[in-house]
């Protein structure tokens, strides 16, 4: 498989796969991956390079052997359940995940993506009387058409509406809050992120989540807790709501959540908000949502983060790291760089102009570096390293940004 016809690659993109993709590729110069271990995927092309990309899915690095050899065990005898008999697996993986939830949180669906997670939470406000959706301007929470309604971004839904009718907030303003939830005062469901990350990993204000979640008491809404991406200890605790928020109505998990093998998110939800699924399990449900083969991936996962203790991990590593890309980017504060930012291993740098994101990102991975744009926010490159990173690859991943910022900053005029 080490000997891959690229332009081959690049030509079948193209013809099955769309244009857009294809043109990336040729833009970016991107590889062809074949491998990957720990915090290092592999390309055709015989290069190494360290993984800070993957949209948070990969935690735990890149193929970790407790996930692997779990999942592995599971495809050998039952990869896939019948959906009528029970299944251990599935008991165990929701037993094992309401384990590390926050307390009151004891019931879970399994899904295939976060996108699905957020769907069953709409359904759930809906099954709740909670008819009146809100968001958070530049919040992010998927791209099918409910995920997407409240994913507040004219850019991904201009050509798919009509969508549901979405109230949206500037992540922040607890006045504008405030005077929503007061007016759908018992019908409200609000989405919220405890850190924005596709929005360009934007950090509230300390205090923000506790007074959201009391104005949510106060007016009888919906908290809904979107950690797909920053939950499970990608930024230093389990759950980036706490300990300001001590529990949501209903979290949505995923992502990491996968122990980056097997696609799996979850809808965790009190019981009370839980039971009309919970009741009449016919009202929704996943041919494959929840199966033997990801069942057993959440296992080996929630067991991994413990006993390695990866919160705790990941605070360490990505104070070093924060720190390490602040004084990288020092000399470049206010002509290239505005802000370095982040929490744990969910870092954020944000460029004077959106376009230099592209170019940074280019020049990276050309020094062995594979990062992330943020959806809402194409101003922010943003990094999620795994827990697992060595402190060697560390500091390999501070001096490529100081290489590509100098060689930008030739560039810019």
């Amino acid at each position: 498989m080490n000997h891959v016809d690229r332009r081959q690659v690049v030509d079948d993109y193209r013809g099955y796969l769309g244009a857009g993709r294809a043109r990336l590729a040729e833009f970016m110069s991107v590889p062809v991956e074949i491998e990957a271990h720990g915090a290092i995927v592999r390309t055709s092309d015989g290069r190494e390079l360290i993984d800070c990309g993957g949209y948070a899915v990969f935690l735990l690095g890149h193929t970790h052997p407790a996930v692997v050899e779990a999942v592995s065990r599971q495809l050998h005898t039952n990869p896939l359940a019948t959906r009528l008999l029970l299944d251990p697996l599935h008991a165990g993986a929701a037993r094992a995940l309401c384990g590390i939830a926050p307390e009151g949180l004891d019931k879970v669906f399994f899904t295939n993506s976060g996108a699905e997670a957020t769907e069953l939470a709409i359904k759930l406000a809906r099954a709740n009387g909670k008819t009146a959706l809100m968001t958070m301007r530049r919040g992010f929470h998927g791209k099918t058409l409910g995920a997407l309604s409240v994913t507040a971004n004219d850019r991904y839904q201009s050509i798919f509406r009509p969508l549901f009718d979405v109230d949206v907030i500037d992540f922040g303003d607890l006045t504008a809050l405030e005077q929503q939830l007061r007016q759908c005062a018992g019908r409200g469901a609000l989405f919220v992120e405890p850190i924005q990350g596709e929005g360009g990993v934007v950090i509230p204000p300390p205090g923000y989540l506790s007074a959201v979640a009391d104005l949510c008491a106060q007016f009888g809404a919906l908290l809904i807790v979107d950690e797909i991406q920053t939950g499970l200890g990608r930024c230093g605790s389990m759950w980036a709501h706490q300990p300001e928020v001590s529990r949501p109505d209903i979290l949505l998990v995923g992502k990491a959540l996968s122990g980056g093998v097997v696609p799996v998110a979850a809808v965790l939800a009190t019981d009370e908000v839980f039971r009309p699924i919970g009741d009449d399990p016919t009202l929704h449900t996943s041919t494959f949502g929840g199966s033997p083969l990801a069942s057993a991936a959440v296992i080996a996962t929630v067991n991994t983060l413990v006993a390695d203790r990866i919160p705790e991990h990941a605070e360490e590593v990505g104070t070093r790291m924060l720190t390490g890309l602040r004084e990288a980017c020092r000399p470049w504060m206010d002509s290239l760089v505005r802000e370095v930012r982040g929490r744990g291993l969910l870092i954020g740098i944000e460029f004077e102009r959106p376009d230099l994101v592209a170019e940074v990102g280019s020049v990276l991975l050309s020094h062995g570096v594979i990062v992330n744009h943020s959806l809402n926010n194409h101003g922010v490159l943003r990094l999620t390293p795994p827990a697992v990173i060595t402190r060697a690859e560390e500091r390999a991943v501070v001096a490529a940004f100081e290489k590509a910022l100098i060689e930008v900053s030739g560039t810019v005029s």
